[in-house]
């Protein structure tokens, strides 16, 4: 039996930090405004997301957005929601971004905030909506691989087969060759089914400046069964995966 990675969902991107399962952070700099009211306001805004102070930045960008309803607004007083354990009004924040967003911010900006939305689902445990989220983000970021991890680390913690969760690793490490979780995930999937293929064997991440490696599976466990063996096999998988990777 597996150990589910409960913690790698919250993933890469922000503060929940900024970047990792997800990505929960400040963002980018909030854009000025002309009149001087507001450009204090984004002033007062940007300290408080710059000093990870959520309920003051929070307070700041909805009196901002009163005035100036732009995406990049929303998108910041979503993540200072996220951060405050207010799930429901991060995703109501982060869908009036994209309302905003979509004639005016780039794919990958709006591929972001899907991530974000369904970041912010998996807190309230609505797998699906996240799943679908994820794949939104995943359609229309020209570098999905967050978007795919995220996947990939969902449908994992949800108890997915390989058929459905080892897919969106895949095109993580296709998107992201260097991104050591995927090959982890996907490792672990496939030990706990038995099909760590044909020779037993599973890809981890190159080495700097060389290409990937085959991890093989001892004879000796080839017949193991059981939960003691199998997470044995996959912290071993982990470590020869991490020693693998490059530095981030």
């Amino acid at each position: 039996m597996r150990r589910k990675l409960a913690a790698l969902v919250l993933l890469a991107g922000f503060v929940l930090a900024v970047p990792a399962l997800a990505q929960t952070g400040a963002g980018a700099p909030l854009p000025a405004e002309s009149s001087a009211d507001e450009q204090a306001l984004v002033a007062k805004a940007q300290a408080a997301l710059d000093a990870k102070k959520w309920p003051d930045a929070e307070a700041a960008l909805k009196q901002l957005i009163s005035s100036a309803p732009r995406w990049n607004y929303y998108e910041a007083l979503g993540n200072a929601q996220l951060n405050q354990g207010h799930y429901a009004a991060s995703i109501e924040s982060y869908r009036r971004a994209i309302d905003l967003a979509h004639k005016n911010a780039s794919t990958a900006a709006v591929g972001r905030i899907y991530t974000m939305i369904g970041n912010a689902n998996l807190k309230l445990k609505n797998n699906d909506a996240a799943i679908a989220a994820f794949n939104m983000a995943a359609e229309i970021d020209p570098n999905p691989a967050t978007a795919y991890f995220n996947l990939c680390a969902t449908m994992y913690n949800m108890g997915q087969p390989a058929a459905k969760t080892v897919p969106a690793c895949d095109k993580a490490i296709a998107a992201d060759p260097k991104k050591a979780d995927a090959y982890f995930i996907k490792g672990s999937v496939l030990l706990g089914e038995g099909t760590i293929g044909k020779d037993n064997k599973t890809i981890a991440p190159p080495r700097h400046g060389g290409s990937a490696q085959t991890i093989s599976r001892p004879r000796s466990q080839r017949r193991a069964r059981g939960g003691r063996q199998a997470n044995a096999r996959v912290s071993e998988i982990a470590a020869t995966v991490l020693a693998a990777a490059p530095t981030l």
